[in-house]
């Protein structure tokens, strides 16, 4: 197949003046090269085409493909991650991963929450924050936990996101509003066990490809899988494979995890964050439909790699589901 490459290159943004941490989602140039030769690999004809805005000059250039490989994250707006695949729909092209309204809906952690908590997936009570009045609509108490309610790649998270108190709660969520000009989304924080699932495939086809659990080490921010955390993982945190057979934490870890992939209508391939109570109740924290896909750092090829499945066969995976779909 003849397979267009969209994506959002870090280093471009980089040069445009944005900063680093406005640029963290984006891809390293070994993602793309890594994601292209695992294509070739499987037999497939590749073509870079890069961000959306490149992806606008192609296609009005007439340019066509038979699918692409959509990981562009978007810069601007709440709805952001749909921007290609809108584009693509418009022309009938078909592509891999989510389409526009799941990826729209899923980068707001409160729209998804509430999606998630209808269909009877555990998730933690929550409070979508954009100014101190919404602090009336709060029905649960301290410790609270706070991010930005449209981040992904740990954004806006740190041992700060803690909140221990009500008293403290409203200057860090205006912070958060501030610093990232969307709402911010409280949650109570939860002690448990943190679980990140792998999931390929769509609809009742999707399967759980493996999962890990998120040990922070003694010299990690404390009790928050955090950005800094993130981008020093290989110091900060041990991964363990989850073993569903032999631990019930993580298999139902990974039920709550499918559950809400299908819940959500997810598609070919992504992650599901899990994070436990106090007893060891899993609960739905967010979902990625587009998640990383650096070979070496990534948590969705992290995880692959313990479960026995190498990024050309996890590549292969993604893309057998989305032409299955394409059929």
């Amino acid at each position: 197949m003849h397979v267009g490459l969209t994506y959002d290159l870090r280093s471009d943004y980089l040069a445009m003046g944005f900063s680093m941490e406005e640029t963290a989602e984006f891809d390293k140039e070994d993602t793309i090269a890594g994601i292209e030769t695992a294509l070739k690999e499987l037999g497939h004809e590749t073509d870079r085409i890069g961000h959306a805005k490149a992806l606008v000059k192609r296609l009005d250039a007439g340019d066509r493909w038979d699918i692409v490989f959509n990981i562009c994250e978007g810069l601007e707006g709440v709805a952001r991650e749909s921007q290609v695949p809108a584009l693509l729909d418009l022309y009938q092209i078909p592509y891999v991963f989510s389409d526009p309204l799941v990826l729209a809906l899923t980068l707001h952690k409160g729209m998804t929450k509430r999606v998630v908590r209808d269909a009877g997936v555990p998730t933690s009570d929550f409070c979508v924050y954009e100014s101190a009045e919404d602090l009336a609509d709060l029905r649960f108490g301290a410790p609270f936990f706070v991010k930005p309610v449209a981040e992904g790649t740990g954004k806006g998270c740190s041992s700060k996101s803690i909140v221990r108190d009500r008293v403290g709660l409203e200057e860090a969520c205006d912070d958060l509003v501030t610093r990232f000009r969307q709402p911010a989304l409280i949650e109570p924080y939860l002690g448990g066990r943190e679980f990140t699932v792998g999931i390929t495939g769509t609809g009742r086809q999707a399967k759980v490809m493996g999962s890990m659990e998120i040990v922070l080490l003694s010299n990690a921010e404390k009790g928050v899988y955090s950005y800094s955390n993130k981008g020093n993982y290989e110091d900060r945190v041990v991964y363990h494979p989850g073993n569903a057979t032999q631990d019930p934490v993580a298999g139902a870890s990974e039920k709550v995890a499918l559950d809400a992939w299908r819940a959500l209508g997810c598609r070919d391939g992504g992650r599901v964050d899990i994070r436990c109570d106090d007893g060891q109740n899993p609960m739905f924290l967010e979902v990625n439909p587009l998640a990383g896909l650096n070979p070496k750092d990534s948590d969705l090829p992290i995880l692959a790699r313990m479960a026995n499945v190498s990024y050309t066969e996890l590549i292969r995976r993604i893309m057998a589901s989305a032409v299955d779909r394409i059929k």
